[in-house]
Parts: C-alpha cells; structure tokens; sequence
C-alpha cells in the first residue's frame, strides 16, 4: 500500500507536525508511507501533477482554515484522475461540520475528527488487512452514496506514546521546527479552538530532553513550541529551560507562547543571564479592556503582565512578541486604540495586530449570532463588522496594522520612530494612523515598495506633517539605514559628507593598534583589510548615538560632526544586526597625525 501524507504549509520554513506524527504511527506496519509538503504559494495544478506521479493508494491531507479551499480543489480534481485512490481528510478545519463538509464534497472518502494519530492507525491496520474500519472511533464515511458517522469518544493518546515526529537524515535544519510538550490549555478563551477541549496533557520530562537533544544535535535554526501555555506548569517550564540551557549549542533558538502574569522571580532569575537571543517569548494580551476580557472569559492581570515584560526587556537577552486581537466583544475603535497604546508602552519587539477569526468549534462562533457578528462565512472566517466596530473601522485597522509591519516589527526604523514618538505624539496609535492616512493620501498601498522607499516615504510624511528639524531628521534616519544594512550606497535623499581621502583614514584609524582594543577588540591580530569588510564608517553632522539615548533633545541638540563606526560581525542569535560606535570627528580627523605600527 502506497499512502501519501500531505501538507499544504503557509510558508516555505514552516513545517507540519502532524503528517510526522501519522508517520510514525504506521511506520512500522506500512513500508511505503511519504510525506509531501507544498506552501499555498504553490498553483493547485503542480500539486495536482505531484501527487499524481506518486500513484497514491491512500491520500491523506492536513487541513487549516490556510489550505482548505485549495486542499477541497484538489481533492475534486485527484478524484477525476485516480477515481481508485482512497482521500482521507483530517486537522482542526474539517473536525467540526464533518458531514455538511462531506456532503458537500463527493471526493472526499473518510475525515478523521479530532486528535487523529491512534485513529489513523487502526485505520491503516483496517486498510491493510481489509478490516472492517466502521469499528474505528471519531471517523466519518462515505458508503454507497451515503455518509455515515463512526462512535464518538475521547480517543486522546499518552502523549509519551507519540513517535519522535522529525526524521534525523535529510532534514532542512533552516525550516522552523514545530514541537509539543504539551496539549490542551489551562484557559478557556472564547476564541480559541482550545475553548471546545477540557483537559491539560504534558510530555513527561525525560522524553521532551530527549527529543531537545535530537534538535539540538542537528542544529537546527528554531524550535517552535505549540503548546497554548508552555509555562502553564512552571516545574515542567522551569524543567526544559534548564536544560536548553545546559545544551545551548549556539544555534538555535527557542519559541514559546507564554503567559506573562503567571510567570515568577524563580523563571525571571532563570533566564535573566540566558544567552542573547537564545529565547523568544510571545505573549498574547489580545485587549485591556476589562469587559472584553470578561466576555471572552480570559484571565489576565495586565499590570503584572506589564511589569514582567518591562523585567524581560531590561534583560537585553529575549525576543518578545506581544499580540492584540482586532474585532473581540465590545472593543470598539477607541477602545483598540487604548489597547494598543497600552501595549505599544511595554516596546516590544514585536507587536502583532490579529484579525478575530470566528473558527469552528470556538465558543465565539457558537455565539456569533448573539453578539451580532458579521464574518466571511469560508476560511479564514475572519470577522468583517461587529455590534462596535464598523467594517470601514477594520479597513483603517488592517492599514494601521501594515504601517505597523513595516516600520515597527521590521526594527528598521527603530531610532527614527523613537525620534518621532518622543517628540510630536502622546498616542502611538495616533502616530500609525496618521502614517497610514499618509499612505491612502498618496495612495501608496497599492504598491510594492523596496526598502529603500520606504526611507523616502517616511521621509515625505516627516515633512507633510510639518514636523521640524528636518535636517536631524535625516541624519537619524541614516543612522537607522546603516545600523540594519551593510552598504556604502545609500538613499539619495541622506546627507553625505565624504572626504576625498576618507577612506585612507579609515584605513589608518584601523591600523591603530589601541583603537582596535577601544571599539573592535574582536578583531586584535586580524589586518585592517580583512576588518574594513567587517564594518562600516560614516561621518553625522549630528551626534546620533545622544539623540538615540534621548530623542527628546530633538529641540536643543546643535550641530557637531562625529564618525559613526558600525561593526556588523554579529553571532546569529545576536537580536541586532550591528553595533555602532561614536568617535570624536577630531580624533578621527588627526589619525594621520599619530604613528602607525
């Protein structure tokens, strides 16, 4: 028997866990079982052509509110040319209206409802030995024209007994690898599909170290845990903290999704002196609106999640990503915006605008009714209007979420922001939404724009807003474009005040034995033509790196030239992509002036 796992990722990197796991349930008992894995980038037609040179008997799809649509056309077209192959459907978007979804789709032969690894191999134990698969739990089928419902019931494994999922050989260890240590969620948030499950279930210990060990021995770049809490027990979380801290390899990173207000000083302590970038925390707030919250019956005390993600942040050593939900109960657009400015506060790394999507099984679907939802009724059920919140409201939401994509979650703009913020705006919100009105004015969204454009965009904005200073303005700009980009071609519209012999002089200034020691200690014994690769030199008419530690000097700084030395050799878990330093335009000046070695 020839059985074909398939997954239809949202992205390249990603991969998909749950083919791995029905892998290695069968493994043993079906000699010829692949998996296939495409992104929804890919045409529906090579697909198609794929999985038809592989002749499966046996076709199984894993299916999200990202794949669906094209999972259901691929399904009609395999039928037409493999009538004989058996399809088999299962995942989170088709365990709940499993027969409409059958009967509305004549391809499809058997759908496994809910957790599906003991199930899929009793009935590949079934298929093989022509067994009678009516027997099999949390199946639907389709017999004689007819659909038909197998016994209901928990069918949850121990979560030891599941196969390690990643196969050692062949393995690309730059795609992000998703992991579990745990299944269920101490929570009951309305909009998860978490809400529709009881019950919390955890790896034992030695089997999650276990399975660390084989990632970390194969190097790869991330490890993404799914758990919904992963310090929902802080013995197990403090558990296989300590160990990746123990292991650390110095090339991959760590993902969790935590709740910060449950985390203590014994987890704080931890991993306050963990290496740079080895952790990422994302941190779901979703609203700070107190009866949103009670509503979606989500537990949360934001004062300590605040002062948690402020400790976290005075580390310098842990990625944090923070996300808000757009559309929730009773958040209108100004309740939002409060919430975002609470959040923006904190300066996360990151702060991800979420779209409430209305999914099966989730306890906000069954009451979407009530609470006057209007939502997309096919994948990804995405909320377009509520009893608060106007559908043209959501439109300016998706472009303040944009703006903020592409000048906040980037780092790009970093220093230019704070500038911004710290002297023309009370709201952050208020900053985004101005940026993005700027963007419709000009009517930019309805292009492509590299990076260097949108410099020049922000640029324009800076000055459609009347703002002063324009000239500092710039110059923190340029500070920002080279601290992110090794180049020594930059945007036209950068002040640029280059020496004829200004080379040579970087070339002097790195010969200097005691400079080396101050800024690039690193490089000692390395050939100043080996560092000038490494690094970067650029002459401010301001001193950028002061503005930085105080954008509100924006009204007082003078002009006074300094040389900005940027060192881009960073270790790959490093959260900045360079370090910068100031030298005094006198010194750097004179360095002809001092002998060489």
């Amino acid at each position: 028997m020839n059985i074909i796992l398939t997954a239809i990722n949202a992205k390249y990197i990603h991969t998909n866990i749950a083919i791995r796991y029905l892998k290695g349930m069968v493994k043993d008992i079906v000699k010829d079982v692949k998996i296939k894995e495409y992104t929804i980038n890919n045409s529906m037609q090579y697909i198609l052509s794929e999985l038809y040179k592989e002749r499966p008997d046996v076709l199984c799809f894993s299916c999200y509110i990202w794949n669906i649509e094209l999972v259901l056309n691929l399904c009609k077209h395999i039928k037409m040319i493999l009538p004989d192959t058996l399809i088999i459907l299962g995942g989170p978007e088709v365990s709940y209206d499993t027969i409409e979804l059958m009967n509305n789709n004549d391809s499809i032969d058997i759908v496994i409802v809910g957790e599906g690894e003991q199930t899929f191999k009793h009935l590949v134990e079934c298929l093989i030995n022509d067994g009678d698969f009516t027997e099999v739990p949390n199946l639907v089928y389709r017999a004689k024209g007819e659909v038909f419902l197998t016994s209901t019931g928990c069918y949850e494994l121990d979560m030891d007994l599941l196969p390690f999922p990643y196969e050692l050989e062949g393995f690309n260890p730059d795609k992000i690898v998703y992991y579990e240590s745990s299944r269920g969620c101490p929570f009951n948030c309305q909009y998860c599909l978490s809400s529709s499950t009881e019950g919390l279930r955890f790896m034992s210990i030695n089997r999650v170290k276990k399975d660390l060990k084989h990632f970390l021995d194969m190097n790869v770049k991330q490890v993404k845990f799914v758990d919904r809490t992963f310090n929902a027990n802080k013995k197990i979380s403090i558990e296989i903290i300590k160990f990746i801290l123990e292991h650390n390899n110095k090339k991959t990173n760590f993902h969790f999704e935590i709740a910060a207000d449950i985390l203590d000083k014994e987890i704080l302590d931890l991993v306050r002196t963990s290496p740079v970038g080895l952790f990422q925390f994302e941190i779901g707030v979703q609203s700070t609106n107190e009866e949103t919250l009670s509503i979606i019956q989500r537990k949360m005390d934001f004062e300590l999640v605040k002062k948690n993600v402020n400790t976290i942040s005075s580390f310098k050593n842990i990625h944090q990503h923070l996300d808000l939900i757009v559309g929730l109960p009773k958040e209108d657009y100004f309740s939002f915006r409060k919430s975002f400015d609470d959040v923006f506060s904190l300066r996360p790394d990151k702060l991800q605008l979420g779209f409430l999507k209305l999914l099966k099984g989730s306890g906000l679907r069954n009451r979407a009714q009530d609470l006057g939802y209007i939502y997309l009724d096919s994948p990804p059920y995405e909320v377009l209007e509520t009893e608060v919140l106007s559908y043209g409201e959501v439109i300016r939401l998706k472009g303040i979420e944009e703006m903020v994509e592409t000048y906040y979650n980037t780092g790009m703009f970093k220093s230019t922001l704070n500038l911004i913020l710290a002297n023309f705006y009370k709201s952050a919100f208020k900053f985004f939404e101005d940026l993005y009105k700027f963007w419709e004015r000009e009517e930019l969204q309805h292009a492509f724009h590299g990076k260097n454009q949108l410099y020049v965009i922000l640029y324009d904005f800076y000055n459609y807003m009347g703002f002063h200073r324009e000239d500092l303005f710039k110059e923190v700009m340029k500070f920002d474009y080279l601290k992110n980009n090794k180049t020594s071609s930059l945007p036209d519209i950068f002040n640029r005040s280059i020496e004829l012999d200004f080379k040579n002089k970087c070339h002097k200034f790195l010969q200097r034995e005691e400079h080396i020691k101050c800024y690039l200690p690193n490089y000692i014994n390395l050939p100043a033509k080996q560092i000038i690769k490494k690094v970067h030199f650029e002459i401010f008419s301001y001193d950028v790196g002061e503005i930085d530690k105080d954008p509100q000097q924006l009204h007082s700084i003078k002009e006074k030239d300094i040389v900005i030395l940027f060192d881009y050799d960073m270790d790959k878990m490093a959260l900045d992509y360079s370090k910068c330093y100031g030298i005094d335009y006198e010194v750097f000046e004179n360095v002809d002036n001092k002998k060489g070695d």
